[in-house]
């Protein structure tokens, strides 16, 4: 059981919750907006091969929506990008810092400190309740007790899942459970969020309905998204989308998509995730298009 609050902590001493950021200049090629950047990356599961030569760079606050049919390789990629599993070759950096040489332990680092994951499954602790779950990052790394349960009530809260915060998972449904697990992530305020296909198995309204408000809620925080969908409809909420087959990057040029907003807007979306993706989206990015009938657009950047 998570432990309770300290009443004697006060809530002005809440702590930043990221460690340092890595940095540095390890990769020469990389932009001021780039926060994690792959090159030719390869990769390969018991002798099959799972991605070939695939690169990609993700900018600060930006969307980017893998898609591709099952077995294409995206849980692969995401896991690669996240330092799950290091790639066969290939190279991958997070704000100019090399994560491909890095050992087990300071790979489990970066991703306790710096990176939120979201998969298909919620995985919560059955014994917690979904504050507790959604504060257990916060708390492993090392957040005061009660500013650790301010975030995760609150996060709850902006997801409409707050009135079940003393709920264990097995009174949760599934929606409530996969919500429970977007504030977990969102609640430590990730460098880089991955979303690996996380409405899969959700009707068809409680998918969007989840889809759109981890989105609108990343959004809202300028946080950084890598989400795998096999759902080519995935890709018109995203900035720009990677599309995979059979291990390898598309051949079409890199398509930038987005919810459209009417020129000269700033981002958009409230925390709480009440405004959909079309209210909190950004423009389309580089050769993207603003659309004043709120119409979603896609253009191709190469």
């Amino acid at each position: 059981m998570v432990a309770p609050p300290d009443s004697t902590d006060d809530a002005d001493d809440a702590e930043d919750t990221h460690a340092d950021e890595p940095g540095g200049t390890g990769n020469p090629t990389a932009t001021d907006t780039d926060v994690l950047r792959a090159e030719a990356l390869h990769y390969a599961a018991d002798g099959v091969p799972v991605l070939a030569d695939v690169s990609l760079t993700l900018r600060e606050g930006e969307i980017l929506a893998v898609t591709g049919p099952p077995g294409s390789g995206k849980t692969a990629l995401l896991r690669c990008l996240a330092g799950q599993v290091v790639p066969d070759s290939g190279k991958v950096w997070f704000r100019g810092s090399p994560v491909h040489p890095l050992g087990a332990a300071a790979r489990e680092r970066l991703r306790r400190d710096h990176f939120g994951w979201v998969g298909t499954q919620p995985q919560l602790v059955p014994e917690l309740t979904a504050w507790e779950n959604t504060a257990l990052p916060l708390l492993l790394r090392g957040v005061r007790p009660r500013a650790a349960r301010a975030a995760a009530t609150d996060w709850l809260a902006r997801l409409d899942v707050g009135h079940r915060a003393r709920s264990r998972p097995a009174a949760l449904n599934r929606t409530e459970r996969q919500r429970v697990a977007v504030a977990r992530a969102l609640a430590a305020r990730p460098a880089v969020l991955f979303a690996d296909d996380p409405v899969a198995g959700l009707h068809s309204a409680d998918r969007a309905l989840v889809l759109r408000t981890l989105l609108s809620a990343a959004r809202s925080h300028a946080v950084p998204v890598v989400l795998a969908s096999h759902a080519p409809e995935t890709a018109t909420l995203a900035d720009r989308a990677l599309g995979l087959v059979d291990g390898r990057a598309t051949g079409a040029p890199a398509v930038t998509c987005g919810p459209a907003r009417p020129a000269g807007s700033g981002r958009a979306g409230r925390a709480d995730g009440a405004d959909g993706a079309d209210g909190a989206g950004r423009s389309g990015g580089p050769g993207g298009s603003d659309d004043s009938e709120g119409k979603t657009t896609c253009s191709l950047s190469v």
